[in-house]
């Protein structure tokens, strides 16, 4: 008999099964309340010189036309701090009153000013105080409490400031602005980017301040997702407040690929009910990012009405706050040690033909008679009841509906898909491979210890719940807690949604459950859309396996492409981000599996990169410094041979290949 999740070390959120948004403490941010039951906010960046009043002033308007509903503006020295009451000024003349927020890095000094000015001052608990040198140093109890005081005493006159002038603050962790001292004592982990802001939270607390917001951002979204539930692990077990969230994934990057690595880490967090205000940091103009925001924030609006109910969960196996994949048997390519495949659907098709292969990155040439495939390629097609007619190239396997396989030839060349009515019949199966459509409601004791005993079955998850991610999330458990290890690719389809919708609700469906260790495999159906001509189907089949290799891309799960973690730009940035990445992309989107930060400036900088292989990082007008992980090796490279230098070091690593072009369907 199942029962409710007990309390447990690993409570994050309010219900893994029921859609409940976590009560947080209501914080005031210039008469624009967040937390509690007001609705989860939307904000962005301005990218303009801070001391560009005019230009700072006409880009606010834009975004606050767009959407946003808080803005941030960097304030990195004192000058541009008191530069921001005149651009509040403006804003109020024209008749805006949206909230400003002093984003401030490494100057308590400049943050000191702009608290008197704006409703809201975000400090980077890893650089405020601290410098970072990228040293180890050891410490004893003793001296690390000293440099916590040394921490409050540069902090609190900040938080006496906030207090008097009723000015909130974001207490905001980045993953790659960790100080020396806390990866010295908690490692590059999500703890320790927890304990980095609580060692400031403690200091607030004891001063009696609690408009405090915080955010734990991290361009890795398994370490983003992960940290900030345990940011709220560690505030309940320490018995202080339940602040409001702030939910972003830093250096996103632009397009497709920021808007599927935001959908994969905000959304998962919002699935949980955590969060309370939302940034999508994209390489592209301020005003692009709320729209994104709102549309994330959107799905869950009445979220909690339209779900249907979910059995509660009674031993939770999935351990929330660090990465474990589900341990399942290999079966053929799927499951084991593989990466999670890719299974494209093409079932609406009647007269599959090789050319329209070209839509799962297998592109045929007539000239030579042969395949290519591409680096997103697809590993299966589903066909449904229409079989193809040739042979699939090397690479790409076929699934069919179970009543076309058994009428199909060669049935040893292609799967069949059973129901678990069928499956359990003991009806005729493929010796090495069986896909078993499957919903929460079939996992009952007879189908599980059928499987257990099974060595050539894949389930293919699905479900039609409007609270989908949990109950996939619940069957992936009910596995679990019955000893099951089949492999299971996730299903998940669609109807009448816009393609942004599609695109942030597959990355939020298929990656929350990717983040957990949960999934072999991503089916994304064309089967709830309207019938199309053939090219638009064709269209929609090529759109659908991008963002199925995206997702696995920004879950960490399966690396097809070049990672960009770029950042999206501020008033700080010393060079055209949206051309220079577009430019570098042009130059290198063909080094599968290697990432290239590209930094505007210092303060987002190594730090920032963390997990880029290479970071080309603006250290000066038409100035750049080229870096080797952490490490920089070029100093100060003209900005015009930069790039060229860039790929030069790929070179020294033997990591540089040069791009070829497949030959196209003549």
């Amino acid at each position: 008999m199942e029962c409710q999740l007990d309390r447990t070390d690993k409570t994050y959120c309010p219900s893994l099964v029921a859609y409940k948004r976590r009560r947080t403490r209501v914080v005031n941010i210039g008469g624009v309340p967040v937390g509690g039951d007001y609705p989860i906010r939307v904000q962005s960046m301005t990218t303009v010189d801070t001391m560009d009043t005019l230009g700072s002033v006409e880009q606010c308007i834009r975004m606050i036309e767009a959407g946003c509903e808080y803005i941030r503006i960097t304030a990195p020295s004192i000058k541009e701090a008191e530069n921001l009451q005149n651009i509040k000024e403006e804003l109020r003349k024209r008749g805006y009153n949206v909230p400003l927020i002093a984003d401030i890095h490494f100057t308590p000094n400049a943050a000191e000013v702009a608290a008197r000015i704006v409703e809201k001052v975000r400090v980077n608990p890893g650089n405020y105080a601290d410098k970072k040198k990228f040293q180890v140093i050891e410490y004893d109890d003793a001296s690390y409490q000293a440099e916590l005081d040394r921490i409050r005493e540069r902090f609190v006159p900040l938080v006496r400031i906030c207090k008097e002038h009723g000015t909130a603050m974001r207490i905001g962790t980045n993953h790659g602005s960790l100080s020396d001292r806390i990866l010295s004592r908690y490692g590059d982990t999500p703890l320790g980017m927890v304990e980095s802001a609580l060692e400031f939270i403690r200091i607030c607390e004891d001063e009696g301040f609690y408009d405090i917001v915080i955010s734990m951002k991290a361009s890795n979204t398994q370490v983003m997702v992960q940290a900030y539930r345990l940011l709220v692990r560690k505030l309940d077990e320490e018995g202080l407040q339940p602040y409001p969230l702030h939910l972003g994934v830093t250096e996103a990057g632009e397009a497709e690929d920021g808007r599927i690595k935001s959908a994969v880490g905000i959304g998962t967090l919002l699935e949980d009910g955590l969060g309370d205000t939302v940034r999508v940091s994209l390489t592209e103009a301020p005003e692009a990012e709320a729209p994104v925001a709102q549309a994330l924030i959107d799905r869950y609006t009445h979220r909690a009405e339209k779900a249907q109910p979910i059995k509660p969960i009674c031993h939770n196996l999935i351990d929330p706050f660090q990465y474990r994949r589900r341990e399942t048997v290999e079966v053929e390519n799927l499951g084991g040690l593989n990466v999670p495949r890719v299974v494209a659907d093409l079932s609406r098709l009647t007269d599959v033909k090789y050319a329209d292969l070209k839509a799962v990155g297998h592109l045929y040439s007539m000239l030579l008679d042969k395949f290519n495939m591409n680096d997103l390629g697809a590993d299966y097609i589903y066909t449904g009841d229409n079989p193809v007619t040739f042979m699939l190239p090397n690479g790409l396997k076929e699934i069919v509906n179970y009543t076309a396989w058994q009428q199909a030839e060669h049935q040893e060349d292609r799967h069949p898909l059973l129901t678990p009515e069928v499956y359990l019949s003991e009806a005729s199966r493929h010796s090495k491979l069986n896909f078993i459509l499957a919903s929460v409601h079939d996992l009952t004791p007879g189908l599980m210890d059928a499987l257990k005993k099974d060595n050539t079955a894949v389930l293919v998850l699905h479900t039609q719940n409007e609270h989908a991610m949990p109950e996939l999330r619940k069957c992936f458990i009910r596995l679990m807690n019955n000893g099951v290890q089949t492999p299971c690719i996730v299903k998940r389809e669609y109807g009448q949604l816009t393609p942004d919708q599609v695109q942030l609700y597959a990355a939020t469906d298929v990656g929350g459950l990717l983040i957990d260790g949960l999934g072999d495999g991503i089916l994304l159906s064309t089967e709830l859309l309207p019938v199309q001509e053939k090219q638009d189907e064709l269209q929609t089949i090529d759109t659908l396996n991008k963002l199925s290799f995206g997702i696995l891309q920004a879950a960490r799960t399966r690396m097809s492409k070049t990672e960009y973690i770029s950042c999206p730009s501020c008033g700080r940035t010393l060079f055209d981000l949206q051309e220079t990445t577009a430019m570098i992309r042009k130059r290198t989107d063909h080094l599968k599996g290697v990432k290239i930060g590209i930094m505007g400036c210092i303060v987002n900088g190594p730090g920032e990169m963390a997990d880029a292989d290479y970071g080309y990082v603006g250290v000066g007008k038409d100035k750049i410094a080229l870096y080797r992980g952490q490490t920089v090796v070029k100093k100060s490279v003209p900005a015009e041979r930069a790039v060229d230098e860039l790929i030069e070091l790929i070179r020294e690593d033997n990591r540089w290949i040069e791009p070829v072009k497949l030959e196209e369907e003549v």
